[in-house]
């Protein structure tokens, strides 16, 4: 079957490889347009857009997906399914209905709805999540499902991680779901009313560590936001990226204090350390390294 192929980031990749492996043939690949990434600022492709490129695959990265010139790309391509993978675009309803797209959502669904289902299973404190297919309608991943497969969550796993390992299980289900598309097996199931839960976008509000809540909570946090965004905590005056972080259930003082060559950040119950920092400006540290280097008040705020 020719199928065509949408998506952008690195945990989007398994799934284009797998498909591109597999008997069908990928007739298109859609991404996002190039961004300014890293320090330079130049704009570099999408990681989609570099592993369609050594794989051969014809490419498009258009600034909207349902854009008429891209929907007839599509029509020319002859691909008779969508798949969505990561994409980071809403697929308006023209393109819905041309033919069948198969999305692979990152959550047991109709849990976490959203663009972060990852990072909000962790910040939960979830030890279950999972990979979800199902055929896209217009609604936010409110679509007819088709296969699931749970994954646990380890328990200091970090969003990186665990994206990771459910990118891998989405690839391969996937294609299984291709597969029966094209063998007439597939049989969609309406999501069911209960359980329904939202994993919005994460925000500015999300990544601040409250030093209000309990420890095992920011330890979540933490995670959820590693490797990729980072939980902040600001130190007299600067923000600082927190990176890797243990909740402690002994409790300590108020605000940032050093404990046994330990930073450790006092929480509304239990501790945390703090195991890994970024200042502002510069690359990550541990915190042994940043405590003897500082020489200000650890002071928060």
């Amino acid at each position: 079957m020719r199928v065509a192929f949408a998506g952008t980031p690195e945990v989007a990749v398994p799934a284009l490889r797998s498909l591109a492996r597999s008997r069908h043939e990928v007739a298109l690949v859609v991404t996002q347009p190039e961004k300014p990434r890293g320090r330079s600022g130049r704009p570099s492709p999408t990681p989609v857009a570099r592993a369609a490129r050594e794989l051969g695959l014809p490419l498009v990265a258009p600034v909207s997906i349902n854009a008429p010139e891209v929907v007839e790309e599509l029509e020319r391509s002859g691909a008779a399914a969508l798949c969505v993978v990561a994409f980071g675009q809403i697929l308006r309803a023209p393109l819905l209905a041309a033919r069948p797209c198969i999305n692979v959502h990152f959550s047991l669904l109709p849990a976490y709805r959203g663009a972060a289902p990852v990072e909000r299973a962790i910040m939960d404190g979830r030890t279950e999540t999972g990979v979800t297919i199902m055929l896209m309608d217009e609604g936010l991943d409110t679509g007819p499902t088709v296969s699931s497969r749970r994954v646990e969550i380890g328990p200091e796993e970090d969003a990186g991680s665990l994206a990771a390992r459910l990118a891998e299980v989405g690839a391969e289900l996937l294609v299984e779901a291709v597969d029966a598309l094209e063998a007439g097996t597939l049989h969609p199931t309406p999501q069911p009313a209960l359980g329904v839960s939202l994993a919005p976008k994460i925000t500015d509000e999300d990544r601040r560590l409250d030093v209000a809540r309990p420890a095992v909570e920011l330890a979540n946090r933490v995670r959820a936001l590693s490797p990729h965004l980072g939980a902040t905590l600001t130190i007299d005056g600067e923000r600082f990226k927190v990176w890797r972080a243990r909740a402690r259930q002994a409790a300590a003082p108020p605000g940032l204090s050093r404990a046994d060559g330990a930073l450790v950040l006092g929480c509304g119950e239990g501790s945390l350390e703090i195991l890994e920092l970024q200042p502002p400006g510069r690359g990550r540290m541990d915190a042994a390294a940043f405590l003897r280097g500082w020489r200000r008040p650890l002071v928060l705020g």
